[in-house]
């Protein structure tokens, strides 16, 4: 049980530091503990727990957020990182129960009205939020989204596994093929609908998946384990692409675990790849440049895994600045890709047009707008339909790229049909790029063609402080 953090000992742990200097900065600000939590869409139990050192905060966006609402100066976050997981209760990622079927075979979406618990701290969905004018994704109570107005925003609530879970798998036939089948399903339609409603019915089946490879012996477990890795990699990706950083991380670490167990060395080398893509998503530039090296190490010569982790070198590299590095890479990337073998599954949609456009980003955070625009641009002309939430992508980073060229109108009306398709898929890698947009704009005037309506659109797919 936690005590008050009134006064600092030189023996206090990290989590009653932590508390302390929150409390001292929220009083310092004439916050109430009530009024934070108004101003912050976090729960004052939370709030509470956390001030008084019985529990800490599990997601870094939480305290860089309260950090920015307290002229913290990056203290919060400073002492949250020295808590280290003794801070953090259980990191086990829960899965949703049974939900309403929907168009595609077994995938499904949550019914609004379904709730894992009416605890403030389990019952959260991570939601886009405008706090001092920047988009943070954050938990939110699951009972705010849905009183917002944004109720397909908390399509990511999940709830407990049900009972009938191990039932179901124990007496299913052919798993491997049936689950095989689901995750093609499932990858087909988060293009379509986006990452917020196929994550919770992936969820589900993993949780099946699993019970099923626990009950099984010899081949059949292996063969299990190897598909949940499959599912675990997935279901990382997919949490990313909503802004839910933790869990991210928690699957593919997982993901990673279960690939050296299984003797994957492909799949191994695909997920530190993806691990490198994470790590310079969320701000840590220098840790993707070592994972996506540990990346191309594991990876076959020749094989199109080593291309993959080559461009998350070279986009790792632009992040930090480092323009001759970033584009030799590219170069580098483009000619292993010419001598690549076709073998395996990994990389298969690898081809020059989409080292191109993993260019065209690099060349965004290098500051040459110019050139980004027209990569982004060529992407986008031939993206098939079908792939719609990478449309919204390409179109927001090429809204992006052409506001920092200096075209603002044109920047307002490609974000705008960003927005729409941002709201239809929840994809937080498009609300991050239109945010950028947005803060771009918003220094200009609003009466420039279209910049008032992008503005006004983006707002209403956003949560807002009361």
């Amino acid at each position: 049980m936690g005590q008050k953090p009134n006064v600092l000992t030189p023996e206090a742990s990290p989590l009653h530091r932590f508390g302390y200097q929150m409390r001292d900065l929220r009083e310092r600000r004439n916050h109430t503990l009530r009024s934070l939590a108004e101003a912050t869409f976090i729960s004052y139990s939370k709030l509470w727990k956390w001030e008084n050192a019985q529990r800490a905060p599990k997601h870094r966006s939480e305290v860089e957020q309260l950090d920015r609402l307290l002229d913290g100066q990056g203290l919060l976050v400073e002492l949250w990182g020295r808590i280290g997981m003794d801070g953090f209760p259980s990191c086990d990622v829960s899965v949703p129960g049974v939900h309403v079927s929907e168009s595609s075979p077994d995938l499904a979406l949550p019914a609004s009205g379904q709730a894992g618990s009416n605890d403030d701290d389990t019952d959260t969905v991570v939601v886009p939020c405008r706090v001092h004018g920047r988009i943070l994704f954050v938990p939110v109570p699951r009972r705010v989204v849905l009183a917002s107005g944004l109720a397909g925003l908390a399509a990511t609530a999940f709830p407990a596994p049900t009972a009938t879970a191990a039932t179901t798998a124990a007496d299913m036939a052919s798993p491997i093929e049936h689950f095989s089948q689901l995750r093609r399903v499932m990858i087909q339609t988060d293009n379509l609908i986006g990452p917020r409603h196929v994550l919770p019915a992936l969820q589900q089946h993993l949780a099946r998946l699993t019970s099923r490879r626990r009950a099984s012996r010899g081949t059949d477990a292996a063969e299990l384990l190897a598909l949940e890795t499959r599912y675990e990699e997935l279901a990382g990706w997919l949490a990313q692409d909503i802004g839910d950083e933790r869990t991210a991380h928690g699957h593919t670490a997982k993901a990673l675990d279960a690939s050296h167990i299984t003797g994957d060395t492909d799949l191994t080398a695909y997920i530190l790849g993806r691990k490198a893509q994470l790590a310079v998503d969320t701000g840590l530039a220098a840790d993707s440049l070592g994972l996506a090296a540990a990346a191309r190490r594991t990876a076959r010569p020749g094989s199109r895994l080593e291309v993959i982790a080559v461009m998350h070198q070279a986009h790792a590299h632009a992040v930090l600045g480092d323009g001759t590095e970033a584009l030799t890479s590219y170069d580098t990337a483009l000619a292993l890709l010419g001598r690549a073998d076709t073998d395996g599954v990994w990389g298969s949609w690898l081809d020059e047009a989409y080292v191109s456009t993993a260019r065209a980003r690099s060349l965004a955070a290098l500051g040459e707008y110019e050139q980004a625009a027209a990569g982004f641009d060529t992407a986008i002309a031939a993206l098939p339909a079908t792939y719609r939430r990478d449309r919204g992508v390409y179109l927001a980073r090429a809204a992006r790229a052409h506001a920092g060229a200096g075209n603002l109108p044109l920047a307002a009306r490609i974000g705008l049909q960003a927005v729409g398709i941002a709201a239809e898929t929840g994809s937080a890698r498009i609300v991050s790029q239109l945010d950028r947009l947005d803060r771009v704009l918003a220094a200009t005037s609003s009466s420039k063609e279209g910049i008032a309506e992008f503005r006004a659109a983006l707002d209403q797919i956003v949560l807002h402080p009361a």
